[in-house]
């Protein structure tokens, strides 16, 4: 039975989920606890993500109690223990896994090509066949309307740049959890009302997932897709529509060649895809030609430099490639100091960008570049967080890599727990706790070392 009943009176939200970013339903996390149980009577040797569609029951049961005006329909992302045909999980999109269909079979032929001179011809015909199986995916949206995988790829990279640089979707695309739990409910004609997908499971060696916790769909295979199937659907606004609150920024020090200013969570360094506030556009107007020479994170805090002139600028993007500037940043962990781990050290892992799901980061030893910080524990038990339990430590960043302290801190190799607040890698709050506490360079018109700081406005 794929449509399962959901017995509850909880009223249904408004809007459906926007999937890139949201808070799960309390229908999601009814139908979530459900699909849970029935993992714990599976034999899993592996970590997956699993997804939730609640929709409007086909036939509403009144007399029950609660009564029942709500299903739900399950699924996980690929393949789950090299099957796709689990008697609990809608189908996929299109099952390319049958042993006598065209993709196995022409996959099998192609396989037996071991000869060199046959390596063009190998290629070539490799190419054919992701392209036939991109057109077996027939794409449905709230409107019944139907695409196949090329025409919604295409459809929504209408850049000619784009389309030149990523002429056809990855692999892959079309079989995680959302493309296929609302392919299931526009195919039997159910009515979507919230959706959420969560992790289950170990997580991978090169990414950061959490057992149980629930994530955005992805971007990079699932932004084009989910983008014409929610196409009639009356959707959540994203976030990023919505704008951020027009926060302001505090000069510590200024003279004729750069200012230290003190950023707070929640403004961006320079502007984004959406929004145009930011310590670079505010420095702009108070001093016509400044350049910010770094940036934070938009929910780190602290300390940032400001060039007020081009050789100022030179001068300090100098000292940053050349790893002569000292920074001390303050991070209070989600848990507790990781048993074992020594209160003092150096992590080392090397990070790159997952390009099918920008921001995040991967670690990869091939692709990835250096990423060094040190480490020390300042206080396992900060005195307001004493029930809590969280850890108070010292992060030395020696390279400046994209969400570097984060992901030393959240991966398993490094600290093994996140920084509390971390929505990418562990888990959202009110902030990112994590602030640039403390900076040290050389000033470029006198040649001075010179050092700045700000309170931590979380470390008491």
């Amino acid at each position: 039975m794929r449509i399962h009943p959901l017995h509850t009176d909880i009223p249904a939200p408004e809007r459906f989920t926007f999937p890139f970013c949201y808070e799960p339903h309390p229908l999601c996390l009814l139908a979530a606890k459900e699909v849970q149980l029935e993992l714990q009577t599976m034999t899993l040797t592996e970590g997956k993500m699993f997804g939730v569609l609640v929709v409007e029951a086909q036939h509403p049961s009144p007399n029950t109690h609660p009564p029942t005006p709500y299903s739900f329909l399950a699924a996980y992302s690929g393949l789950l223990e090299g099957r796709n045909d689990w008697p609990y999980f809608v189908p996929p999109v299109f099952d390319a896994q049958q042993p006598d269909g065209h993709f196995k079979q022409e996959e099998r032929r192609i396989s037996a090509m071991r000869d060199e001179s046959q390596h063009e011809e190998r290629r070539q015909r490799s190419q054919d066949l992701q392209l036939w199986l991109f057109h077996q995916y027939n794409i449905l949206n709230a409107r019944g309307e139907t695409h196949d995988l090329v025409e919604v790829w295409r459809d929504y990279h209408c850049s000619p740049r784009i389309q030149r640089r990523y002429p056809l979707p990855p692999g892959g695309t079309g079989d995680c959890c959302a493309p296929k739990l609302l392919q299931y409910a526009y195919l039997n004609h159910l009515k979507p009302v919230c959706m959420a997908e969560f992790w289950w499971g170990p997580s991978p060696k090169s990414e950061i997932r959490h057992h149980g916790q629930f994530y955005p769909a992805c971007r990079g295979k699932c932004k084009p897709v989910l983008t014409w199937m929610l196409q009639g659907l009356d959707v959540d606004p994203s976030p990023d529509a919505e704008g951020f609150p027009k926060l302001d920024i505090s000069v510590v020090y200024e003279d004729d060649s750069i200012a230290i200013v003190d950023k707070p969570s929640g403004l961006l360094s320079v502007p984004g895809r959406t929004e145009r506030h930011s310590v670079a556009t505010i420095a702009q107007q108070r001093w016509p030609g400044s350049l910010l020479v770094h940036r934070l994170d938009m929910w780190t805090s602290g300390l940032l430099v400001v060039a007020k002139n081009r050789n100022a600028y030179r001068n300090l993007q100098q000292q940053f490639s050349e790893h002569t500037v000292e920074k001390r940043y303050v991070a209070l962990l989600s848990g507790p100091w990781p048993a074992g781990k020594p209160t003092r050290g150096t992590i080392s892992l090397p990070l790159y960008a997952d390009p099918m799901n920008r921001p995040r980061q991967v670690v990869d030893y091939t692709l990835g570049k250096p990423a060094v910080t040190d480490y020390e524990l300042v206080d396992s038990t900060p005195s307001s967080r004493r029930e809590q339990g969280e850890a108070l430590i010292a992060l030395y960043p020696h390279t400046g890599r994209t969400h570097q302290l984060r992901m030393h801190c959240a991966h398993e190799d490094g600290l093994g727990c996140p920084i509390k607040g971390d929505e990418l890698y562990g888990q959202s709050a009110d902030r990112l706790y994590l602030h640039a506490e403390q900076i040290t360079l050389t000033h470029p018109t006198t040649g001075q070392r010179v050092h700045f700081t700000s309170k931590c406005p979380f470390a008491e």
